[in-house]
């Protein structure tokens, strides 16, 4: 029977409020693996994954910020 990998999730996930929308950003890694992920989702569960892994946890929040400053929470939020 295999066991399910085990997932480290940052303690810098946080949700992100902006012109009336929210979403989640999620940032983990495997427990056997270096690299974080980031992954920005919306109210409906669609989310945004950066195919790159982060040295940091630091790291992936601080490009989450400067995607959803740049881009605008609106292309995070919707079907994909």
């Amino acid at each position: 029977m295999n066991e399910a990998a085990a997932f480290i999730q940052s303690p810098l996930c946080r949700s992100y409020q902006a012109d009336g929308q929210t979403v989640t950003i999620d940032i983990y890694r495997a427990e056997e693996e270096s690299g974080w992920v980031l992954e920005i989702v919306d109210a409906d569960n669609n989310s945004t994954l950066w195919e790159d892994r982060f040295e940091t946890d630091d790291a992936a929040l601080a490009e989450a910020l400067d995607a959803l400053e740049q881009e605008g929470i609106g292309a995070f939020v919707g079907t994909f």
